[in-house]
């Protein structure tokens, strides 16, 4: 049987549990607002037309905060189009996905919305068709009390308080050609400086982020980081990066391991901003925004493939990329999740992409219903137990060959320990395909208590890997109780099945 040791220690911690880094993402793309979050007419739509169902499946996720309205929709979008009496509004082609958009939904109907959801809202402004000017109006529109032009329109339009948005994205993947409006990262940098500037006149209290490299792929990597903090190092407060995964070519080995990937992502861009910071010897640390990260098959053969969406005709919110997630997905996003939580240092905020439908978490038909995908499991359990102190971790564990990454562990774990309830919550992956590994856990500095709950989610019986949840079966794949764990003085003892994601939960003293 394979094995792993996992030792923790009382006095050696990493951070605080950012709240916000159990964040989500909603954008005009595909259903993710029209059939998702907002569908007037549906038996559980409200007088607003929010989706009950998704409401509460979004509060069970536990999402803390919301990007929106893209990704890279904003780059081309008018922030104005959707204010107002919604017959007043434009409709407008979206180049970025190619359709047609109804701007029936709005900011403030997406302030009403997260007002319900009990979510933070981030914002994202236009750096690619805009620039100053919008940045600045828009702050004023949503943030200032009243008695200016923007701030009485707000009013007008039936918010008269302030929507008191503290996070803003400084446009999205500007480094991507793909992008509309791209830029170089002299050019984003410059622009992104004064449109912080600006947007800081207005409201000093606000929180920036910047655009960092779409992916560790790219081949401006690391200078890009360079050239825009050089600009904007002393008027931002995080720095964005962005990745997606997926199984290629049946290589399970390679695709379990992506969290070293990203690992070795969030590593490098630390190293690059606290070199700038040296260099221009600025006081302060730049955090990072993990602020799209998810699985995605994007190979090109799928008909709803970034290649292929340009070609379709032009729709309102068509189908496109509504992943459906298997067992294999969801034991790779619990590592994802335990690779942003062991670098909750630096690592403050992270959106998963997307809530709805595209790409996520939760699937919903347009008037039917809505049901959790087996990446929902993962996610929600985190949200949830993951609080108080983020704790260092050192891992003894057997190991996964993999084409892409090297030797990885086979066990990959993340933990936390809350003094003020003394529980701590464990967080576990493994990793390997075939068979379950026994794994011990030395508490150093504590003496454990009852175990609160033990849940496991692995491959369903008579099943395989590629189990999903579906319309018709739509809890197929779940968490279930995860037997055999014991716990007595400083050791914790438990074995994990193949392929499977689980988390632990007990009671701890000081020892």
């Amino acid at each position: 049987m394979s094995r792993a040791r996992i030792s923790i220690d009382r006095d050696f911690t990493v951070a605080e549990v950012p709240r916000r880094l159990f964040g989500s993402f909603v954008e005009h793309m595909g259903r993710c607002v029209y059939t998702g979050i907002y569908e007037p007419g549906h038996p559980e739509a409200d007088d607003q037309g929010f989706r009950g169902d998704v409401l509460e499946l979004t509060k069970e996720l536990g999402a803390t905060v919301i990007r929106y309205p893209g990704g890279n929709f904003v780059s081309g979008y008018n922030w104005e189009d959707g204010i107002g009496p919604v017959a007043d509004r434009p409709r407008r082609l979206d180049g970025a996905w190619h359709t047609v958009e109804s701007n029936a939904f709005g900011l403030h109907e997406f302030v009403d919305w997260s007002k319900k959801a009990g979510t933070e809202i981030m914002e994202a402004i236009n750096l690619g068709t805009r620039g100053v000017d919008a940045a600045r109006e828009i702050v004023e529109y949503a943030n200032h009390p009243g008695g200016t032009y923007f701030s009485d329109l707000r009013a007008k339009n039936g918010h008269k308080d302030p929507f008191g948005i503290k996070l803003w994205c400084l446009g999205n993947e500007m480094d991507g050609p793909w992008q509309i409006g791209h830029k170089t990262a002299q050019e984003y940098g410059r622009l992104a400086q004064e449109a912080a500037k600006a947007m800081r006149l207005v409201d000093s209290s606000i929180e920036l982020v910047a655009c960092g490299s779409s992916n560790s792929g790219m081949p401006t990597f690391g200078a890009w980081e360079q050239t825009v903090l050089t600009h904007t190092y002393e008027e931002v407060d995080y720095l964005s990066l962005h990745a997606y995964y997926q199984e290629q070519d049946g290589d399970a080995e390679s695709f379990l391991a992506s969290a070293v990937d990203m690992d070795y992502f969030i590593e490098s861009v630390v190293a690059t901003a606290d070199a700038v910071r040296a260099k221009g010897k600025h006081k302060k640390h730049i955090n990072l925004s993990f602020d799209e990260w998810n699985v995605w098959y994007s190979r090109p053969a799928d008909s709803d493939s970034p290649e292929q969406i340009s070609q379709q005709s032009w729709q309102e919110h068509p189908r496109v990329i509504e992943d459906k997630y298997n067992v294999t997905d969801a034991v790779v996003v619990g590592t994802l999740l335990n690779s942003l939580l062991r670098h909750g240092d630096r690592v403050k905020i992270a959106n998963q992409a997307q809530l709805v439908n595209v790409i996520a978490p939760i699937l919903a038909e347009p008037n039917g219903p809505a049901w959790r995908q087996t990446i929902f499991h993962p996610f929600a359990r985190m949200a949830e137990l993951a609080k108080g102190q983020i704790m260092r971790t050192v891992v003894d564990s057997d190991k996964v060959e993999t084409s892409r990454f090297g030797d990885a562990d086979l066990v990959d774990v993340s933990v936390t320990w809350d003094e003020g309830t003394g529980r701590m919550a464990l967080f576990l992956a493994n990793r390997g395909l075939d068979g379950a590994a026994d794994v011990e856990v030395r508490l150093g500095g504590f003496d454990a208590g009852s175990v609160i709950r033990a849940e496991v989610l692995d491959v369903p019986m008579g099943l395989n890997r590629f189990a999903k949840n579906t319309l018709t079966l739509p809890n197929q794949v779940g968490l279930r109780a995860l037997d055999g764990v014991a716990a007595a003085g400083n050791k914790l003892t438990l074995t994990l099945p193949a392929l499977s994601w689980a988390v632990v939960e007990l009671n701890v003293e000081k020892a």
